[in-house]
């Protein structure tokens, strides 16, 4: 979490020393010399770590447990490969962005950090920016390897990038012009119209057995309310992933849990079932899903406790758009909503603050004890500050690890739902 800090031109202009006889002024936009701009190096033996981690049981599903058909097999390794690549270019092109960043005065102050000489150093914002461009990039270059120019999925899947592309976009206004809560609750529709207007999947939902005798149907065509749905279901991602951060590595992180989850998810539905249409659908979903997990880890190389970089509203946005088409696409929103049960317990339990019910100010942190390096919970209503107040203070560090670890269980127990309930509740 950030507190930016602008610094204005004419005030630049003013602290500028008068040029000596004959020399050339300096712009008041000057960049700082090279050698004042110093990026921490990423954490990469952590960051490969827990890519290794990913990639074992990745690879175990895709060629060992299940009988997929070679050439899906093919297209998936493609994108693993093409999707690491993208994981270095995030790693290299962050230090290069975070410098153009700081030139323009987009920075700010780690508020958990306050009091201690971390607290003054000035961090660069929105370095999601980067995430985005690279996943694009190689989601794009992706279609080269996996769809045909006749395929059935173009559209659709040109209509997700636009709305990515889009919602990145509007994260980014968001990080320059500081938006009003009111406005952001409303910009993941408009980035969602895309989608909304290109979608030609099925608009109906199937009963759960237990209620088939009470209903009187087994399948039922919502019409527009479907589309309604589909449009609710982008606008909780997008902000979700907003409201459950303020600690070094959160967003990212709970991003790259979903993303793990997502895909192991498609793996297993793939292998499991021999629609060719359904293949296709979670096929769709992991080409998206394994660049937005290794740009996430590029990204969370620099974000990572201590951060060197803070992500913005860009990477949240951009983030949980991303999920969020996959869900749509993919017809997995109600498995999509469970990976997100921690983001949907951080809303309900928020809403009194986020609708005026309650005070709500603007940075809903814990309170950063300097002497002790601890986090004290606040009253305000999140769960980085409940968890304070339930296991007790701890530092910046570990409680983001325990709300990863809690995502992690929530990501494992729908796991465990959806192998108790199949065949009885659908």
């Amino acid at each position: 979490m950030a507190v930016r800090r602008r610094t204005s031109i004419p005030n630049q202009t003013a602290a500028q020393p008068n040029p000596e006889p004959g020399g050339d002024p300096q712009p008041p936009n000057a960049a700082p010399p090279a050698d004042e701009f110093s990026l921490a190096p990423p954490k990469l033996g952590l960051i490969l770590s827990v890519l290794a981690l990913f990639l074992i049981p990745f690879f175990y599903l895709l060629f060992v447990h299940y009988q997929i058909e070679s050439d899906l097999r093919y297209y998936i390794s493609i994108g693993v490969a093409l999707s690491l690549v993208g994981f270095w270019v995030t790693v290299w092109l962050i230090p290069v962005a975070a410098r153009y960043l700081l030139r323009r005065n987009m920075f700010g102050y780690d508020i958990n950090k306050r009091g201690t000489p971390r607290g003054e150093v000035k961090v660069p914002e929105t370095l999601g920016i980067v995430t985005a461009i690279v996943f694009l990039v190689v989601a794009i270059v992706l279609q080269l390897f996996t769809l045909t120019a006749d395929s059935d999925w173009l559209v659709e899947y040109n209509a997700a990038l636009a709305c990515i592309c889009f919602m990145t976009l509007l994260g980014f206004v968001d990080d320059v012009l500081d938006v009003p809560w009111r406005v952001k609750l409303v910009l993941p529709f408009f980035a969602s119209l895309p989608l909304m207007m290109a979608y030609a999947g099925h608009t109906s939902i199937i009963i759960p057995k237990p209620l088939v005798p009470y209903v009187g149907l087994s399948v039922l065509d919502l019409g527009l309310i479907y589309k309604l749905y589909m449009i609710m279901l982008v606008i909780f991602c997008t902000n979700s992933i907003n409201i459950h951060a303020g600690l070094n590595g959160l967003e990212v992180g709970q991003t790259v849990v979903i993303s793990f989850a997502v895909l192991i998810h498609n793996l297993m539905q793939i292998g499991a079932s021999s629609d060719i249409d359904y293949k296709q659908a979670h096929a769709f979903s992991i080409y998206m899903m394994l660049p937005l997990l290794t740009t996430s880890l590029g990204l969370l190389a620099f974000n990572w406790y201590p951060s060197s970089v803070f992500v913005g509203d860009t990477y949240t946005y951009f983030a949980g758009m991303s999920l969020a088409v996959v869900g749509i696409l993919g017809h997995f929103s109600e498995t999509l909503l469970l990976f997100f049960l921690p983001q949907v317990l951080n809303f309900l339990y928020s809403c009194p603050q986020l609708f005026g019910f309650v005070h709500c100010p603007r940075h809903r942190l814990p309170r950063f004890d300097p002497q002790t390096g601890l986090l004290t919970g606040t009253k305000d209503m999140n769960l980085v500050n409940l968890f304070l107040r339930l296991f007790g203070r701890c530092t910046e560090k570990s409680l983001c690890i325990r709300l990863l670890i809690f995502q992690a269980l929530s990501c494992l127990m729908c796991f465990g739902l959806r192998y108790i309930l199949a065949g009885w509740y659908k």
